[in-house]
């Protein structure tokens, strides 16, 4: 499942935003407060998988941290 979200900017400028299911479930996690290596307990991954995965999900949502998507993610009642 991917999720598309539309954001509109100052001038028109429209974002497109797709989140995969597997993003949303390691946004979901790392939002508890868990640690890294919790979270890659609970997945079955390696702790590098995960920061890796995190850095690609925010990477693709345009986002510099994991915050921002973890916010981003909330407000639109994602998580």
């Amino acid at each position: 499942m991917t999720v598309l979200q539309h954001e509109t900017f100052p001038r028109s400028r429209t974002v497109h935003r797709e989140i995969s299911h597997d993003d949303l479930q390691l946004l979901r996690l790392l939002a508890t407060g868990l640690p890294v290596d919790a979270v890659a307990r609970r997945l079955d991954l390696s702790e590098r998988t995960v920061r890796r995965r995190t850095r690609a999900a925010c990477d693709r949502l345009g986002f510099g941290t994991a915050v921002e998507a973890i916010v981003w993610a909330a407000r639109r009642g994602l998580l």
